[in-house]
């Protein structure tokens, strides 16, 4: 008698939410190319806009990813999208590496800003409908990229249909205001503190 009671009372509060959330879900009909970004000490902000190029594909979504600052560091993503996906997904290495292996403050601009006009040319891509632009975040706290220019860019150039993402620690404050969707990963622990290097398949 008891199970069915709390059957029902189960039943009867599901019932209630599926009303709410569909009445919910009948005010949202818009549609439009989202600016998202992924900041936070917290590890995956990358993860997550990678996780979105396989949405892209499986969608049919032409997409591309233009990577900042990590060089030529081969990366598990990297190497998969360009061995089997590379009709589906345009892949642009722009930087050199961290700043502390280059140590060459002009040469990361260069880098930065050449990875920048790539970015500019894909999402102005009518083919093209996401770019993930991978720790651009720290480009552009290092002023390697001119905060102003992509504000600029993303709120009056970019196609109002195309999604774009921004990864990377300490999202500009403008930047946040201006996006869309803005998640902030927070560290809560971390292997690194007790001594374990990056590894495959988690890091890279």
């Amino acid at each position: 008698m008891t199970q069915n009671a709390d059957a029902t009372r189960h039943r009867d509060k599901m019932q209630k939410i599926k009303a709410a959330r569909d009445r919910m879900m009948a005010t949202k009909t818009d549609e439009k190319g989202l600016i998202i970004v992924n900041t936070g000490t917290g590890k995956g902000k990358s993860s997550s806009g990678f996780g979105m190029i396989m949405r892209c594909i499986a969608h049919d979504m032409p997409c591309a990813v233009v990577q900042f600052i990590k060089g030529n560091w081969s990366t598990g993503e990297r190497s998969f999208l360009q061995h089997h996906f590379s009709s589906q997904c345009r892949f642009v290495v722009s930087g050199e590496g961290f700043t502390w292996e280059t140590q060459d403050r002009d040469r990361d601009i260069a880098a930065a800003q050449a990875g920048w006009e790539q970015a500019k040319a894909l999402i102005r891509d009518p083919e093209i409908r996401f770019v993930l632009l991978d720790e651009i975040n720290i480009a552009l706290r290092n002023d390697y990229l001119a905060l102003d220019d992509v504000l600029a860019f993303l709120r009056d150039e970019k196609p109002p249909m195309t999604h774009v993402v921004l990864t990377g620690r300490n999202a500009r404050p403008e930047l946040i205001e201006l996006a869309d969707l803005v998640t902030e990963m927070t560290l809560v622990k971390h292997p690194f503190r007790q001594g374990i290097k990056a590894q495959k398949g988690i890091e890279f």
